[in-house]
């Protein structure tokens, strides 16, 4: 059964979910503002939108822990759409910072791996979207580092190298991808912005992320109804008999 078809008939309510998966970007984009806030608010009455975002994650950890948040089942269990969204601490210089450093190639091979399993679970490559880190800037995040006791520890030109090398295995696996490196930085224009502290997004950053995610996220989602009828639309005398059937109204 089509995911679309499974949401929208049965005795058994289906309820789509779109999976956000990555690091703190992601875990922090339910703030206030934050880009996953957003889709949340978008999707409302058609899909739960499933903060899986791990502060200071890895693709080597991230690999690991993906199939535990996946089960394969059937299309009622299925993502309508999920995103991969590592690279920022990948990306991590590994003489200063070794724990959270992924030499490029490992990285390229994990996020190539996380596809092949979101494909073993029942999840095709028509519903995954990849998104690059975005640019650095350094001045700020070196502060950041200062405040902390330690160097600066990430490049923008070495994130760029990560970016391409996220833009690539999107190309090889045949899914999505938001380069946000590149469009940040797009006609040399100044992202400081962007950020809130030279790697993480500040609120103008999480409205620049939505604006590109929604219509990669929204081609996925647009057949799906909205899940239950207008209040306007149920019948006074017998309400089972709109709240029980499709719903799609």
């Amino acid at each position: 059964m089509a995911l679309c078809e499974a949401a929208s008939g049965g005795a058994s309510l289906a309820w789509p979910r779109v999976l956000l998966f990555g690091d703190s970007i992601t875990q922090f984009s339910f703030q206030q503002g934050g880009w996953g806030a957003s889709l949340a608010d978008k999707l409302v009455r058609k899909c739960d939108v499933l903060n899986r975002g791990f502060s200071g994650y890895n693709t080597r950890w991230a690999k690991i822990i993906l199939p535990r948040l996946i089960t394969k089942g059937n299309s009622l269990d299925s993502p309508a759409a999920v995103t991969i969204f590592f690279g920022a601490n990948d990306s991590a210089l590994k003489d200063e910072n070794p724990k959270q450093h992924v030499p490029l190639a490992e990285y390229a091979a994990n996020l190539h791996t996380m596809v092949r399993q979101l494909s073993a679970a029942g999840v095709p490559a028509s519903r995954v979207v990849l998104v690059t880190p975005p640019p650095l800037c350094e001045a700020a995040w070196e502060q950041e580092c200062l405040l902390q006791g330690c160097k600066l520890n990430r490049l923008n030109s070495v994130v760029g190298e990560y970016a391409g090398a996220c833009v690539q295995v999107a190309q090889d696996c045949g899914v999505d991808v938001l380069d946000l490196w590149t469009l940040m930085q797009k006609d040399t224009q100044d992202f400081s912005s962007y950020l809130s502290d030279g790697l993480h997004l500040s609120p103008k950053g999480n409205e620049f992320l939505f604006s590109h995610l929604w219509p990669l996220i929204e081609k996925r989602v647009s057949c799906l109804p909205l899940l239950l009828p207008y209040w306007r639309d149920i019948a006074e005398a017998r309400p089972e008999r709109s709240l029980l059937g499709d719903g799609d109204h």
